[in-house]
């Protein structure tokens, strides 16, 4: 192929004006190289699938505090601008802060809320983004917010006596945050503000509850699980829970006795994708190695994409057939390279093949997966943040985690579909929206392109384009100084009497076919 990779997809479309239909080929005539799609619907969408999670930082990173403009007193519009774009179907707000906040403080006159510490990440914190401008934000950005609660500091002893008083909250403070966010009568939110209900209908009980040594153990958590249900449901019985099911205390996946125990008042179980580390004793992806030796980082990233479908498997089988009601909610998960938070390889390209197969995984565990993320949201330093805040007050940008979820959320169906056959080397996940068919089509070779057809059965293929992320150098970076470098090509499918597409090595690419 000449040329760049880009102007070879923009060439493609140029030629592909014009054509004639091409005429469909019976899937038992389509080539050995055809991406076969089985159109039958196998489950919904989720539309809160691709999630993001946005947690105050303290001096670890400035995240809230760096998107909030004291200017204008509102949010930066770049950053309202590039998550707009991003689409996040959910925005999550908590993290291990949850253990630690209470709502109030965030409520009310700016200038009358109070500083306060960030135990975990270090600092303090000026609450000028609470409860109203986050759920301000999530509106702008037509994402869906919801709130980790304060559940007993999930059982971390140590803040119930810290120098600034009790920081943890109870069942009945998670209750009153309930009635203030969704009581039409209720109070304290009109004298704030709010005359009209915030409606916030999606909740996750604490964060990480059987993380660490002095966390709840199994039995202590389902029996808050239950008590936190209680009391916020009493306030709104319309609400959505996420209960905490993953492994601690050396008692295994706590899921299956969550669901048997406190099911009845849980929509969704989470767990995190955490230690997403290298296992290789030898691994190129610790510093800098990985960037003597590129090809073999993008092996280890494809087996460490592997561990995101053991650890979905493991989750589904423990629920069993109790858990038929109940969705999988993975609230946080990401790659965890040494240096922490600061490794290079994540603002390149080499890391979309380890998002790109994640997020795929996720799509195709859709039956069960209704909430999921890829990444930290945002803020000035985490390599592993999804956006990036320029400093002191340049443009907001994706790493490449969030352009291909990005790619993957704007390009979907409605009902995930299966995929009966496709060539060697690609990893997809396949939807539809009625005679829409689509297609996330990772390319896992560094080296190889890989030429495809396209069928599906029973149904006849009339066009189809392509949004493509193909840089020539895999080892492309993002950065503030070249924000859109990894914006996708578009490109009509060409192709006659079959369409076929080329998908360059170590690509990313949405596929829509039009059926007839």
């Amino acid at each position: 192929m000449s040329g760049s990779r880009r102007d070879f997809l923009r060439q493609t479309a140029a030629l592909a004006v014009g054509q004639a239909v091409p005429p469909a080929v019976p899937v038992s005539a389509a080539d050995a190289n055809a991406i076969v799609i089985d159109p039958k619907p196998l489950f919904d969408i989720s539309p809160t699938l691709y999630m993001q999670f946005m947690e105050p930082l303290g001096t670890t990173d400035s995240s809230v505090e760096a998107a909030w403009n004291y200017d204008i007193d509102d949010w930066r519009k770049d950053f309202i601008d590039v998550v707009a774009d991003l689409a996040p179907g959910a925005m999550r707000f908590g993290g291990l802060y949850s253990r630690y906040y209470h709502w109030r403080e965030g409520v009310g006159p700016p200038d009358k809320r109070p500083l306060t510490r960030n135990y975990s990440w270090g600092g303090k914190e000026t609450n000028r983004v609470g409860t109203h401008e986050f759920v301000d934000f999530c509106r702008r950005v037509k994402a869906e917010p919801f709130y980790c609660v304060n559940f007993l500091s999930d059982g971390d002893p140590r803040y119930r006596n810290m120098k600034e008083g009790n920081r943890t909250g109870d069942a009945k403070e998670a209750a009153d945050w309930v009635s203030y966010a969704n009581d039409p009568d209720n109070a304290e939110r009109k004298r704030n503000g709010a005359a009209q209900p915030l409606n916030l209908k999606l909740w996750q009980l604490g964060n990480e509850t059987s993380y660490g040594d002095a966390t709840f153990n199994k039995d202590q958590s389902i029996a808050h699980t239950i008590e936190f249900a209680r009391a916020m449901k009493e306030r709104d019985p319309s609400i959505r829970l996420i209960g905490w099911g993953d492994k601690g205390h050396g008692e295994g996946l706590w899921a299956k006795d969550v669901i048997e125990r406190a099911g009845e008042y849980l929509d969704f179980i989470a767990i995190h994708m955490m230690g997403q580390s290298p296992k290789r004793p030898n691994t190129v992806l610790k510093g800098l190695q990985y960037q003597q030796e590129p090809e073999r980082a993008w092996e280890e990233l494809i087996e460490l994409s592997n561990a995101v479908e053991t650890r979905l498997s493991e989750l589904e089988n423990a629920m069993g057939a109790n858990g038929r009601k109940i969705g999988i909610a993975i609230t946080e998960g990401h790659l965890s390279l040494g240096p922490r938070n600061t490794h290079p390889i994540l603002f390149e390209w080499l890391s979309s093949v380890y998002h790109a197969r994640s997020l795929n995984i996720y799509q195709r565990h859709g039956a069960k997966v209704k909430i999921a993320t890829a990444a930290d949201f945002e803020g000035t330093r985490w390599t592993q943040n999804a956006v990036m805040i320029g400093v002191p007050a340049g443009k907001s940008y994706m790493t490449p985690v969030a352009s291909v979820a990005r790619l993957f959320k704007r390009y979907n169906g409605t009902q995930g579909v299966g995929v009966s056959r496709a060539p060697s080397g690609l990893d997809i996940a396949a939807s539809r929206d009625g005679n829409k068919v689509y297609l996330h089509v990772a390319n896992l070779q560094y080296r190889s392109s890989v030429e495809a057809s396209f069928a599906v059965e029973g149904m006849k293929v009339a066009s189809g384009k392509t949004w493509s992320i193909a840089p020539e150098n895999l080892r492309q970076f993002v950065s503030v100084d070249q924000p859109d470098i990894f914006m996708p090509v578009e490109a009509a499918i060409p192709g006659q009497p079959t369409l076929k597409w080329r998908f360059p090595a170590g690509s990313v690419t949405a596929v829509e076919l039009t059926c007839v």
